[in-house]
């Protein structure tokens, strides 16, 4: 097997399966061996019969268990970016092409650590493998384990894959209230004043970034087009989370409030601008913009 850590596909072949008998697999190995010592002193044909076909069921367990393996791909799937102290999913999608349903099929981490699928003929499976993320940036995780025992626990059929799970880990907001930076308007009001939601006057095309609380839907049911709703308390000013104006003791202290603020600001719908560092992000609102802040924070 490559020594690098692959972006690719895992296809479990024959080659790539190792497999040990188990603890309970080296019992039955001396159950075996006791049943034949009893036969060889007692000359007995029928004990020798009964240890016989215990020998055949542990060899042919062998083919069963690595076929429990064999053939299946695991592939990373998404793992949603997370805030630090959340549990990242690190999660994979196990395909099985195959006309065979696979039972019991163990992945995880760490030997003590390992989660038993099923999974249908010719069907995909996702699992999700949660590691608490204590520090933001890149979380990584490498070579997790995909194990089978089926069917009865004599053998342990195994594979470590080479992939590498990565979540993107966003600052720990704090948790005291902090207000938002003051805007540019004239009047001096506070940026964290929300979009009016006072008084409806009307509908407008909707535009990227508009809230999805403020979409029309009896218009869009009626195939009329997507709208969104506009109140005249509507506040166009606009506010800068400027890195410069936190107050916090430490680098990760200050970067916790800019999170906070992003998160704010989003809340309250209020068009904001980005600098951290050099970084420049020109002001906007919606999800978009928020997740383009928050991974600059977290990779800062």
């Amino acid at each position: 097997m490559s020594s690098s850590l692959s972006e690719e596909p895992i296809h479990l072949s024959y080659k790539r399966i190792y497999i040990l008998p188990t603890r309970r697999g080296m019992g039955f190995v001396m159950l075996i061996a006791l049943l034949l010592l009893i036969a060889f002193i007692y000359n007995n044909n029928l004990v020798y019969l009964l240890s016989f076909l215990l020998a055949s069921l542990f060899f042919i367990t062998i083919l069963h268990t690595v076929k429990a393996l064999e053939g299946l791909v695991i592939r990373k799937g998404h793992s949603p970016n997370v805030f630090a102290g959340e549990f990242a999913e690190n999660s994979l999608i196990i395909e099985n092409s195959s006309h065979t349903s696979r039972y019991s099929v163990q992945l995880g981490l760490g030997k003590d650590n390992m989660r038993a699928v099923d999974i249908n003929a010719q069907q995909n499976t996702r699992v999700s493998l949660p590691q608490r993320a204590s520090k933001r940036g890149w979380f990584t995780t490498s070579r997790p384990t995909v194990a089978s025992c089926y069917p009865f626990g004599l053998f342990r059929a195994w594979n470590k894959l080479d992939i590498e799970l990565k979540t993107l880990v966003y600052p720990q907001p704090i948790m005291q209230d902090c207000p938002l930076p003051e805007n540019n308007s004239s009047d001096n009001a506070q940026g964290n004043a929300q979009k009016g939601q006072d008084d409806f006057y009307g509908l407008q095309s909707y535009q990227p970034g508009d809230s999805i609380r403020h979409i029309h839907w009896r218009s869009f049911a009626k195939g009329q087009g997507l709208y969104t709703r506009q109140y005249s308390g509507a506040q166009s000013s606009e506010i800068w989370l400027d890195y410069e104006q936190t107050t916090g003791t430490d680098q990760e202290e200050r970067l916790s409030q800019m999170c906070r603020w992003v998160l704010e600001a989003d809340k309250a719908e209020v068009a904001y601008g980005f600098r951290l560092a050099g970084l420049i992000i020109e002001p906007g609102r919606g999800d978009v913009h928020s997740v383009q802040c928050l991974e600059a924070l977290a990779l800062a």
